[in-house]
């Protein structure tokens, strides 16, 4: 049975909002750029409007500082757009762990008052999907008094948690904009690769997979080719997902829970990852409370997660959020993931860093810089990777830790380490 869909304007849809309300918006591929252009025309009327979110992509228009007086972000991850914003103090920033922002909504410490999501089309009965950004999207959904969805043609449809039935939605905008992408794949070099080849040693068949972003996690998906019977259950996935799903290297058929299936919570990459997980049933996009609890990470035997960091000390502090004070991103699920693989039967956390920056400046250094964000606590940290090795500190006391790392940081910065070592610890 067809549905009937009515659509209005844009100025229609968004007249819901009023001021000193809190709107969450859609994230990632998601991200709703057309309403949000037209949202910036509504300025004037509007004053004290909170906006939360987790990473936005494209050119928002309401994050310029001519509407600080009508909109204000209250980011839970700072991603490129917004960054400026917070830098400027015209946004602010809530640290948070990914598994835990559904909570927020829920327990009504952050209550939404509208909710702007980005949907594919109604089916025959009359659902739309989050498409590849199910994530906190759900729980924003499932809360927030008043929804507004921009629908898309182009958004995907997944199979999972991300059905909303049309008859939710307070008005529906119909555009025709392409998804938002991202290439991690570009930023791949030499250092990437090798140590894509370093954690791929580490990495038995049968294990299951989190990556987080960026070109690390895609340079050692690139080097699992001749492995066999992997799994995955991540919070995100990417392009380099593809090859080893249709080489049967990726096929889930181990995993403790959901076996058969790809799990994640959200996907960030090109048009063809799009096309790709459109209404394929292999794969499964769930709440982002359930990816991400440790609880059910942990019920995968040999949990593999990865993930990379800004800078990490000489004791294995992980800065993975801010340049000292600058804030560059968020907590996301780095620590969900963490502790998730650590607690695992035969888990692996890894924390995977070029030694150096693109402008060789260190990442491994005898202190954080002040300001730093500890987003992964020593106390957690198992694997340290670089392109010179593996640093293995579970278990080691600080001492030993130094040296485990030092031995893998560039060769260049180790005397300076060294000396640190021997001030701090009086060894080396």
């Amino acid at each position: 049975m067809k549905v009937p869909v009515q659509y209005v304007s844009p100025a229609e849809a968004l007249s819901v909002i009023q001021s000193n309300q809190r709107v969450y918006i859609h994230g990632s591929a998601h991200t709703p750029t057309f309403l949000l252009r037209h949202l910036a025309l509504e300025a004037p009327r509007l004053r004290n409007v909170e906006i939360v979110s987790i990473s936005l992509y494209g050119d928002l228009q309401v994050d310029k500082s001519e509407f600080k007086d009508s909109f204000h972000f209250n980011s839970l991850f700072v991603s490129a757009a917004v960054r400026n914003a917070v830098k400027e103090g015209i946004a602010d920033y809530v640290p948070v762990f990914l598994s835990e922002i559904p909570n927020l909504f829920k327990q009504n410490i952050l209550p939404i008052d509208v909710a702007i999501v980005h949907v594919s089309p109604p089916d025959s009965h009359g659902y739309c999907s989050l498409g590849v950004s199910v994530d906190i999207a759900r729980s924003a959904v499932n809360t927030a008094k008043t929804i507004i969805a921009q629908v898309n043609p182009n958004a995907p449809r997944t199979h999972g948690d991300g059905l909303v039935h049309s008859s939710r939605f307070a008005a529906m905008v119909y555009c025709e904009d392409e998804m938002h992408e991202a290439n991690f794949s570009e930023k791949v070099g030499d250092i990437e690769r090798t140590i894509g080849k370093n954690v791929a040693e580490m990495i038995d068949d049968r294990c299951t997979l989190q990556m987080g972003i960026g070109a690390i996690p895609d340079a050692v998906l690139s080097c699992l080719m001749n492995h066999k019977d992997l799994g995955v259950h991540t919070e995100m996935c990417s392009d380099g997902i593809i090859p080893l799903v249709e080489k049967d290297v990726i096929n889930n058929k181990y995993k403790n829970i959901h076996p058969n299936k790809s799990v994640s919570s959200f996907a960030l990459g090109s048009a063809k990852l799009y096309s790709y997980i459109n209404d394929n049933p292999a794969f499964a996009f769930l709440d982002i409370d359930y990816v991400n609890d440790p609880h059910v990470i942990r019920r995968n035997d040999k949990m593999i997660s990865i993930n990379s960091a800004i800078e990490i000390d000489i004791t294995g502090q992980a800065c993975a959020d801010s340049i000292g004070t600058y804030q560059f991103s968020g907590v996301g699920g780095q620590m969900d993931f963490m502790r998730g693989a650590a607690i695992s039967n035969g888990g692996k956390p890894i924390i995977a860093i070029p030694s150096r920056t693109a402008r060789g400046v260190a990442r491994i250094v005898p202190t954080l810089k002040p300001g730093a964000g500890v987003v992964t606590t020593r106390a957690h940290m198992h694997y340290v990777v670089t392109e010179y090795g593996v640093a293995y500190l579970f278990g080691k006391n600080l001492r030993q830790r130094a040296k485990a790392l030092i031995s893998i940081a560039h060769p260049d910065d180790r005397e300076l380490l060294e000396k640190s070592c021997f001030e701090r610890f009086k060894i080396f």
